[in-house]
């Protein structure tokens, strides 16, 4: 015990005398020494060259005794230990002994000095108190780096990335939940610590470490412009790109005197499908009266699917019984076709975005992934107080293009990215109001983006409402 407390006296000694430029460069790493050529076995050429002069010049190794490094040599795990003892200390204080030396008893080995010091500074655990002699895999190698560094010092720049990556199953093969230390394996590539040993990220849990891949891994931890970033390509694995309006339609069928409203529902998702704006129906002996009931139930149908931007319908009949129904949108003129296209590319942008920064992840439910979509139009746009029956307010290209909308407009556009994520949802409408109804996770949901956005704050009281709490604020 006393010479514990006589070393921890000595460390704290020396920490108070440690000069006032390493105080300011705690938290950072200095190249304090330049390499010139010291190793007698690193060519210029090495594919580690880069690294192990780095870990000369930041004074956390001086080689053999021989005047080598030895980069295609094993190391052990004691010695992985500490090299992050090291670096440990090196972040702390500024010198990469201070911190261990507080650790070291007579007639220890000298790996266990470091060892002690991680373990009382919360990094390591345990698992390695009886492996310190032997030779280091590389998943220890992942356990005993993982922890060294706070996240302010080595940040998890490639986050989204790896989790899509590994998700997927393209990339990491080799490493699943199985695998000792896999979150610590996963841990170093998110930070750019690792890229794996091939193209497709391969990590080698299992094989002995050589001293210059440990290099490598280690210079990164304490050189951010030796960091590395996997060079992966997995935008076909969320990208919307390239999906039409009409896809996001299930297929009904076409038919020619739909009755009911299922039936006029087939007729009309058959349209829309097809990418049609037009309904030809026959009803032998139509008259005016009979007209105007079909484009009234088309109405209400064509409503359920607002994100289509179909807001209205213009009727013809003849007296032979042909009813002509052509579908548009309100205020929208000409442009109609154009303002869904960009409608399209809008809500695209928005889903890959959120992807690609990694808002949206693989793993997530779809409750999650509603929620998101439901802070983005929230985000994203205000109510349209001064809009008419006439304005392009109605549909969803307005909230995109514009930042605002009434509650056709808000829920076109959200259903829309509900969609793309392959959520089912339709609108629910009464002869004021319009909502969400979605299949999330297998329930059913009632959601209202409008009346979430009223307030100027998010409201979440109506978002993914029971239908008997949906009642309580809606009529349908």
């Amino acid at each position: 015990m006393k010479k514990r407390f006589s070393a921890l006296l000595l460390a704290l000694c020396l920490l108070l005398t440690v000069p006032a430029y390493a105080a300011q460069e705690s938290g950072g790493f200095v190249r304090s020494k330049t390499y010139d050529g010291q190793f007698s076995d690193l060519p210029v050429g090495s594919v580690f060259y880069d690294n192990v002069a780095a870990l000369y010049e930041f004074g956390l190794t001086v080689g053999q005794a021989d005047g080598t490094y030895r980069p295609e040599a094993s190391m052990t795990v004691g010695q992985i230990v500490i090299f992050a003892g090291r670096i440990r200390s090196l972040y702390l204080y500024g010198d990469a002994e201070i911190g261990p030396s507080a650790y070291a008893e007579e007639g220890s080995a000298a790996a266990e000095r470091y060892l002690h010091y991680l373990q009382a500074e919360g990094v390591l655990d345990h698992d390695l108190d009886d492996l310190l002699a032997q030779t280091a895999n590389r998943a220890q190698v992942a356990h005993v780096l993982a922890g060294v560094l706070p996240e302010e010092a080595l940040p998890a720049v490639h986050d989204s990335l790896i989790t899509q990556a590994y998700a997927s199953r393209r990339f990491i093969q080799d490493v699943s939940e199985y695998t000792p230390y896999y979150q610590d394996i996963l841990s170093l590539y998110r930070r750019g610590i690792s890229a794996g040993s091939d193209a497709m990220g391969t990590y080698l849990p299992d094989a002995p470490i050589t001293r210059g891949a440990a290099a490598a891994m280690l210079t990164r931890m304490v050189d951010p412009a030796l960091r590395v970033t996997p060079q992966w390509t997995l935008t076909d694995l969320y990208s919307a790109a390239g999906t039409r309006l009409e896809d996001l339609i299930e297929p009904g069928k076409q038919i020619l005197s739909p009755g009911t409203d299922e039936e006029m529902d087939q007729a009309v998702r058959y349209m829309l499908a097809t990418g049609g704006t037009q309904l030809m129906l026959y009803y032998p002996g139509a008259n005016a009266e009979r007209a105007r009931q079909v484009m009234e139930q088309a109405l209400t149908v064509v409503k359920k699917y607002c994100e289509q931007s179909y807001n209205t319908v213009f009727c013809n009949y003849t007296l032979a019984g042909f009813v002509t129904l052509d579908f548009s949108a309100a205020g929208a003129g000409n442009h109609l076709q154009e303002y869904r296209a960009a409608t399209m590319e809008a809500a695209i942008a928005v889903h890959d975005e959120l992807w690609e920064n990694g808002t949206i992840t693989p793993g997530m439910s779809q409750y999650e992934k509603a929620r998101i979509y439901y802070d983005w139009i929230c985000n994203h746009c205000v109510y349209d107080y001064q809009a008419g029956d006439e304005s392009i307010a109605h549909i969803a290209y307005s909230l995109f293009k514009n930042g605002s909308a009434v509650c056709d407009g808000y829920t076109g556009a959200y259903n829309l990215l509900l969609k793309l994520e392959g959520i089912r949802c339709e609108a629910l409408s009464n002869d004021s109001h319009i909502w969400t109804t979605a299949i999330l996770d297998g329930t059913l949901y009632h959601i209202d983006t409008t009346w979430g956005d009223s307030t100027g704050v998010i409201s979440y009281d109506y978002f993914a409402m029971t239908p008997e709490r949906s009642r309580t604020y809606h009529r349908w």
